[in-house]
């Protein structure tokens, strides 16, 4: 596959954590993870005194350290009950929680969230944390949810475009081999917007389907290549929502894999609306993967 210099290997791992129920059950599923890839786990809370010192008091701030410091400790011991052979660190963290957690990863760390945080909007599906980590961030992020409905579907499914999606690909079948899954490769692709307005142009639906087929069967190829002993399977399939057709496949997966096109917005920088909505609705977590270099600002 056209860029591959050799085996991926996966970086540590750093979850954030900030006492709520979803921020634990992020931790527990990192360091899974992070004995899956036999590298370190760090728990990350950030307790922002450096913005709190502006109008608390030094006794108040002392208050937020050391709860900060129980909730590290805590947490840590949760996950070694669990997991005794993984190795943690800690941090507290005197900046707010994106930018500790952008920090921390570095330049190859992934960065796991919960889904929801103490932001007190608890019917939100994902918390704003969460949306701006994944939105800013360089190194891949992994959003945790749907982890309550247990079982394991032993399939990981990578959310492919085109090309430009073979790093994210490569991504996926590393966490399939290690969790000695099968991966899956789907691409979808909107009709109406293949064919336009026109609706003349849907007599060609069939020459399209096959355009999107052979950029599916060149990124798979690549994957075979590198990965010989893994079970891979491609689909395509035409829809009228790209993100509905993602969804419904999370049912069946373990982790859904997808490159995090981001777009410009008013304030900083914004997800694509397909990484918005499986981010808000899959059924187990979401692995984005910065896409670098043509094409990495737009959505289909």
């Amino acid at each position: 596959m056209e860029g591959t210099t050799g085996r991926l290997e996966l970086g540590a791992v750093i979850v954030g954590v900030d006492g709520s129920k979803p921020a634990r059950q992020a931790a527990l599923w990192a360091a899974a993870e992070a004995v899956r890839r036999d590298s370190p786990l760090h728990i990350v809370h950030a307790a922002d005194t450096d913005r709190r010192a502006l109008y608390l008091s030094a006794e108040s701030i002392e208050r937020v350290r050391n709860a900060g410091h129980e909730l590290l400790r805590d947490t840590a011991a949760a996950i070694r009950d669990q997991y005794p052979g993984v190795h943690i660190t800690t941090e507290l963290s005197r900046s707010s929680a994106v930018p500790s957690l952008h920090r921390t990863a570095g330049l190859r760390g992934t960065v796991v969230v919960g889904n929801r945080g103490l932001g007190g909007f608890e019917s939100l599906m994902l918390g704003s944390v969460g949306l701006k980590v994944a939105a800013g961030a360089t190194t891949p992020v992994i959003v945790v949810r749907g982890v309550e409905k247990g079982g394991e579907a032993g399939v990981v499914l990578a959310a492919v475009r085109d090309e430009h999606d073979g790093e994210c690909a490569r991504y996926a079948a590393r966490e399939a081999e290690l969790r000695q899954a099968s991966l899956r490769l789907l691409h979808v692709w909107n009709v109406l917007e293949s064919a336009g307005l026109a609706v003349t142009m849907l007599d060609n639906v069939e020459g399209m389907a096959g355009e999107q087929v052979h950029q599916l069967t060149a990124v798979a190829d690549g994957i075979r290549d590198e990965f010989p002993a893994l079970t891979v399977q491609a689909d395509a399939e035409g829809s009228l929502t790209v993100a509905g057709v993602l969804v419904e496949a999370s049912h069946h997966a373990d982790l859904v894999v997808m490159g995090g096109r981001r777009s410009p917005g008013y304030i900083g920088r914004t997800l694509g609306r397909t990484t918005h909505t499986l981010l808000h609705h899959a059924h187990c977590p979401v692995q984005l993967i910065p896409r670098h270099g043509p094409g990495h600002g737009s959505e289909s």
